[in-house]
């Protein structure tokens, strides 16, 4: 049996559906930034390009989750 996802990727296929990039490219716009804090990453995402503050929250968890790891 499969574990459902949990956590901030369980918006991703929902994320992918409602505006239309692949996760890989909003990661990669989340890492181009010059802005290096969570909610200025969210704050960004929200007001360039458009997500809800969900959607922008869990594409930051992750992506700065990651790149700790």
């Amino acid at each position: 049996m499969t574990e459902p996802v949990k956590g901030p990727a369980s918006y991703f296929p929902s994320i992918e559906q409602k505006y239309g990039r692949p996760i890989s490219e909003w990661q990669e716009l989340i890492r181009s930034s010059e802005l290096t804090k969570h909610m200025e990453l969210v704050n960004w995402l929200k007001s360039e390009h458009g997500l809800g503050h969900g959607h922008a929250n869990a594409l930051v968890a992750h992506t700065l989750k990651e790149d700790i790891a």
